[in-house]
């Protein structure tokens, strides 16, 4: 909770109605410019509506005072002439609010959809530093909740102060025309109303801004939870995950009562503020028309004109503290769009590789640290290669640095010394994406999406024909366990492939990586958690689909690397030993050969 309020104070600090704010936040709008033709026919019915609107209590004007002028004896245009006139004027403004309300929806969920899709492209084109030091449910959560904050501003507020300018404006024009007298006491109360309004304007928003990031946190905690669902029950901690979740939700209730306290104070002032004008104004008003200065018919339109202002003013003070909070979420927004994405190409027929890759990989003198922890040093001094359809092993203890190089193969991040190549060329010369559509990755713990089996087996190729779905299913082991499921290749896996046992999910994603056909093969921990049997078909398949391709191999079981061409042992950062398991094992005192004598004993 102290991390949320930190948040929400340098928020409140940084977002403000300053014209460089206002210069980022329009930019949100540029979403709007291929609908710009149904945005100005929105701000034309606008227009039309709003007139049709203000010109009612002046008809009320003239049908009360036609009526007084007839009993004294005066000619004027018949009341109910005037009548008509109204009716006709309240059908056009039916159709007017209508055309307005349709065009600024269409325009605006349009581009609110456009709006989506940009942020989700740029997102998922972020490097994986960026998600390394975000939680997923947060960033979703945030993300789900500013998009919806900007919705509301642009479908309804954008609107409403467009609407809410002209009324004040023109309602001000005619109070004056009207009466200056009148006017001149109806305006005597805005100083007070605007400085009632920024004091409770900032609180409001101060209470809203920490509603909402403790609603994030508790949406987070929600997401977190049916992630590790089987952890969750497995631990028998439902009460503890019930109990963390009401915590949070008791701290939203807590600031959403004392936000709507505020609100509730701030709308009473207001609407004491507003009918103890309109009656100052009657009260002048009448002793006005006592002296002959005012007709009845002036007074009333005076005081529908007055109550128009006055609603519009109070909208205003709403529409700021709706604006604030609007500001907030677009500088979440610009802040995510700006962003340095990685250099990938998303037009899949941009993917085929330009040249194809022999499977050559070598790491010159690598140094590297995390970006969200410089000051360790992961990879001091690493130095490896391989030759076209190799098996190269990557042992050594937890920490050793294994699974980071990995992750410079695929690219998700970039070394801090030293040399990364792929054919003798510099990893930063390929076009990432060419890079990684010709590598596949078999994971220890393989995410499976939440659809069906042939859906999962199709991420390695997505315009694969069935028969090569089932021919790649068949060389990973898995089709006869598919073929016996009533769905077949149709049966969904369930959230994660929670359906699926750990060898079902390890043969679905060996035969994702086979339909990939990759050069590069990446086996992180592939058979580690496995029973005997599931081990023996994923190894059989694992087999199938190192055949002719450089396959690195993380193992912390030994026995599953003995036949890899070269096998690097990492200790603390640097290779300390390399060669095959013949040799190796024969060096003394070598940490290869302790770590195959302590899982031996075992």
């Amino acid at each position: 909770m102290a991390r949320a309020r930190r948040e929400v104070d340098e928020i409140d600090k940084q977002v403000k109605l300053n014209k460089e704010n206002w210069k980022e936040a329009i930019g949100i709008f540029r979403f709007i410019k291929p609908y710009r033709s149904y945005f100005i026919l929105g701000l034309v019915m606008i227009l039309f509506s709003s007139l049709t609107t203000l010109s009612f209590p002046y008809f009320l004007k003239k049908l009360i005072d036609s009526a007084q002028a007839i009993k004294d004896g005066h000619t004027e245009i018949a009341p109910n002439t005037i009548a008509l006139w109204m009716i006709g004027i309240l059908v056009l403004q039916m159709l007017f609010s209508y055309a307005r309300v349709y065009t600024f929806f269409f325009f605006l969920e349009h581009a609110l959809a456009d709006l989506r899709r940009s942020v989700y492209n740029r997102m998922i084109q972020l490097p994986m530093d960026f998600f390394a030091q975000r939680r997923v449910g947060e960033l979703s959560s945030r993300l789900s909740a500013d998009l919806s904050q900007i919705q509301d501003a642009m479908t309804l507020m954008l609107a409403e102060i467009l609407r809410g300018v002209l009324t004040l404006v023109v309602g001000i024009g005619l109070i004056l025309y009207i009466s200056p007298k009148l006017t001149l006491v109806m305006l005597s109360v805005i100083p007070i109303i605007i400085i009632v309004a920024v004091i409770f304007g900032k609180r409001i928003r101060k209470l809203s801004r920490a509603a909402q990031d403790q609603l994030a946190d508790s949406n987070t905690v929600v997401q977190e939870t049916l992630q590790g669902i089987t952890n969750v029950k497995a631990f028998s901690n439902e009460w503890f995950e019930i109990s963390r979740y009401s915590n949070s939700l008791h701290k939203v209730v807590d600031l959403a009562v004392k936000n709507g306290v505020n609100r509730g104070a701030f709308v009473s002032f207001i609407l004491f503020a507003l009918f103890g004008t309109i009656i100052f104004v009657v009260w002048y008003g009448v002793g006005l028309m006592q002296k002959d200065q005012l007709s009845f018919g002036d007074l009333t339109a005076f005081v529908i004109y007055t109550s128009f202002v006055g609603g519009s003013m109070a909208g205003f003070a709403d529409l700021y503290g709706q604006l604030q909070k609007t500001l907030g979420a677009t500088q979440r927004v610009r802040e995510l769009m700006k962003e340095e994405i990685e250099v990938v190409n998303v037009n899949r027929d941009a993917l085929l590789p330009e040249f194809r890759l022999t499977g050559r990989v070598s790491f010159d003198h690598v140094r590297f640290a995390y970006p969200s922890r410089p000051e360790v040093t992961v990879l001091k001094d690493v130095s490896l290669e391989s030759f076209p359809g190799q098996q190269i092993a990557l042992v050594g203890p937890s920490g050793a640095g294994k699974s980071t190089i990995v992750s410079l193969l695929l690219g998700f991040y970039k070394a801090d010394g030293g040399k990364i190549l792929f054919d003798g060329k510099e990893a930063s010369s390929i076009p990432l994406s060419q890079l990684r559509q010709q590598m596949a990755i078999v994971p220890q713990d393989v995410m499976l999406f939440g659809g069906t089996i042939r859906e999962n087996i199709a991420y390695g190729k997505p315009d694969a024909t069935d028969e090569e779905i089932q021919a790649a299913a068949a060389k990973a082991n898995a089709h006869d366990f598919i073929s016996e499921f009533p769905e077949g290749y149709q049966t969904i896996v369930g959230e994660r492939g929670i359906k699926l046992s750990g060898g079902q999910r390890q043969r679905i994603a060996i035969a994702r990586a086979i339909l990939k056909d990759p050069v590069i093969l990446i086996l992180d921990e592939a058979t580690s958690s496995l029973d005997s049997a599931s081990e023996a078909l994923v190894q059989d398949a694992l087999e199938k689909l190192m055949q002719n391709r450089t396959s690195f191999v993380i193992a912390h079981r030994l026995s599953t690397v003995r036949n890899a061409d070269c096998i690097y042992v990492l200790d603390k950062g640097v290779v300390s030993e390399q060669g095959t398991h013949e040799e190796l094992i024969q060096v003394t005192d070598g940490l290869y050969k302790s770590l195959s004598k302590l899982q031996l004993s075992h």
